[in-house]
């Protein structure tokens, strides 16, 4: 197997707890658990040598090797095809439907043989505490016990399994129309062992998590253009929520890089406030409202247990669970995918002050307001201490959305968000007729828009720039229309639109901004922003251009994976890259393509 398969060559499973990557050659290089953000149990990802890995495969996979999911599921199946035979390995993950936190989590993975003979190969290494725990094996009729310091890894199959030092290997022959499986359950020590899987068993857990994920389905209202792409996205967006909480995480992985031997490699398994709150209008869009029910919660409870403390009312981001301890560390033993070094687990911008998070949690309450009312007395009081704050601190100097490490500036986006955050305070205010000191928000709202317009501006570019004290263009401004700071079609935002296509936008693909031009403290490049390409299309569709608006959609999907998912980042030769797949840039393909559907329904009088 490559050592470093493509990073798009993979798909996604996952139980809404965890989840796994399992690439085309039926490897899976990256699990962790009991949670997104938990230690890894396989990450050869990250490590080929160290990190661990269970591959499930024919013996010699010297034919073609396709992937794809079983429709309107969560279910992937990795297709195998040579002369001989053609056999399949079917990967999931069965859901907890109780949505209360387990240790225990089990990857399902079945085999089958569907033309000729297929020899199938198992090979199972996990690397316990990213590679850093020794674990001991013990062997029996049943299966595999895979004993580490405080967790338990069972691996039961329906073939025979033999000793390979510590890690265990297999061997099967399946003929057409047969099946087998391995399963592989972490939990904490000595918890109860599985029972052996058998096929009847296997072919019936198919059935019952097919049937969760179609049922979820179900629920989309989306009737629009493009149903397999903004499907697959909801699908992905659901598998990336930690269910206990409703926490949305920025990613599957961490250390995946945004340039292959650069540095920018990060740990993406935490709820960035930024991005959870924008998935709220989205979710309910497509009729997820439980979704984004789950969201509004957990944010103002995260807004009420900061109350009273002398600190910011939010963090950027969280754990899962609300916890705000994410300290950053590198895992010196860990090489890197393709060697980028290095390889970080937590993350120090939790930390900085990024004053734009407000706007986007009041837009999420807002957007949700019929969730919103259903809040205590003590939940509001909470949401107006933070915009009392908010109208002593917009004007600081701050990281700004893209958590630059450069030092803090006046960045103009950070102040949008501010306008947005008191704007819409103040309708949340008078729509549910709740106390709050209207005049000062008022006044603040109204000193924000007029700084930004008279210092955000750029006379040399004709646009909205990075932040005060340059040119620099920057494509988080594309949300500017969305939020309703500016009209889409007014003459200075149009004029904006057109300086990014000349600065930022390379063949329809948008980079977020130059960091030659606006040094962000980090040594080398990065490809284009997928999130900032959709957000493009959005604020071209608005502004009535909507030629281009789909031409630029219809291009981006070419950049996808095989089945539809995407990375952080595209590189120059149009690879993925960073961390996979991304909930933001899933978010803003539905806010995109909802977006289009909508101004081109406009254009055909529907």
């Amino acid at each position: 197997m490559d050592r470093y398969p493509p990073i798009a060559e993979h798909g996604l499973v996952g139980d809404l707890q965890t989840a796994a990557l399992v690439s085309s050659q039926g490897v899976v290089d990256w699990f962790a658990a009991p949670r997104f953000d938990s230690p890894s149990v396989f990450a050869a990802l990250l490590d080929h040598d160290g990190g661990g890995y269970m591959r499930l495969a024919p013996e010699h996979p010297d034919g073609t090797c396709k992937q794809l999911y079983y429709p309107d599921t969560a279910i992937l199946i990795t297709r195998f095809m040579s002369p001989d035979g053609v056999g399949e390995v079917v990967d999931f993950m069965p859901p907890d439907q109780t949505r209360t936190a387990t240790d225990r989590h089990t990857l399902v993975r079945v085999i089958r043989a569907v033309r000729g003979t297929v020899d199938f190969t198992l090979e199972c290494r996990p690397r316990f505490d990213y590679g850093r725990a020794e674990h001991e094996l013990e062997l029996g009729e049943n299966g595999a016990l895979f004993r580490a310091p405080g967790v338990d890894g069972h691996l039961r199959c329906t073939f025979p399994l033999e000793r390979d030092g510590q890690d265990v290997r297999g061997k099967v022959t399946l003929s057409a129309g047969e099946s087998g499986g391995a399963v592989f359950t972490v939990c904490a020590s000595d918890g109860e062992a599985p029972a052996p899987p058998t096929v009847d068993g296997l072919a019936e857990q198919i059935e019952e998590v097919g049937e969760f994920w179609q049922n979820w389905l179900r629920q989309s209202r989306y009737r629009g253009r493009w149903p397999e792409l903004v499907h697959r996205s909801a699908i992905t967006l659901k598998l990336l929520t930690y269910a206990p909480t409703g926490a949305l995480i920025a990613a599957a992985t961490m250390g995946l890089p945004e340039q292959v031997g650069g540095e920018r490699n990060w740990d993406y398994r935490f709820t960035w406030v930024r991005d959870g709150s924008l998935s709220v209008r989205a979710m309910l869009d497509l009729g997820f409202v439980e979704e984004a029910t789950a969201f509004v919660h957990w944010l103002v409870d995260r807004l009420r247990e900061r109350e009273g403390k002398e600190d910011e009312p939010l963090q950027t981001m969280y754990r899962v669970d609300g916890s705000p301890d994410l300290p950053e560390e590198t895992l010196e033993h860990f090489e890197g995918y393709r060697g980028s070094f290095p390889v970080r687990i937590g993350n120090g911008a939790a930390d900085q002050l990024q004053l734009d998070i407000y706007g986007e949690a009041l837009y999420a309450v807002s957007q949700g307001r019929e969730i919103a009312q259903q809040a205590s007395y003590e939940g509001w009081k909470a949401l107006a201490k933070v915009l009392d704050w908010l109208c002593d601190a917009w004007d600081r100097p701050d990281e700004g959305i893209w958590e630059t490490r450069g030092g803090r500036e006046d960045f103009t986006y950070s102040r949008v968000m501010s306008w947005v955050a008191l704007d819409q305070g103040l309708r949340l205010a008078e729509y549910f007729r709740r106390p709050a000191d209207l005049e000062r928000w008022r006044k603040a709202r109204d000193a924000v828009f007029e700084e930004v317009m008279e210092r955000g501006w750029s006379a040399k570019e004709r646009a909205f720039v990075q932040h005060y004290d340059g040119d620099v263009l920057d494509a988080s401004l594309l949300l500017m229309p969305l939020v309703e700071f500016t009209a889409p079609r007014a003459e200075a935002w149009l004029s904006t639109l057109d300086a990014m296509d000349r600065k930022l936008v390379s063949d329809s693909l948008v980079y977020r901004y130059d960091p030659a031009a606006s040094p962000d403290g980090l040594r080398g490049s990065e490809g284009t922003f997928s999130l900032c390409t959709f957000l493009y299309v959005d604020a071209l569709a608005r502004a009535g251009r909507l030629s281009q608006a789909r031409y630029t959609f219809e291009k981006m999907q070419t950049y996808a994976n095989h089945v539809g998912l995407f990375a952080e980042e595209v590189g120059p030769s149009g690879e993925q890259l960073g961390n996979f797949p991304q909930a933001f840039t899933h978010l803003s393909l539905i806010m995109a393509a909802l977006t289009l559907d909508k101004a081109l329904d406009a254009e055909d009088g529907r």
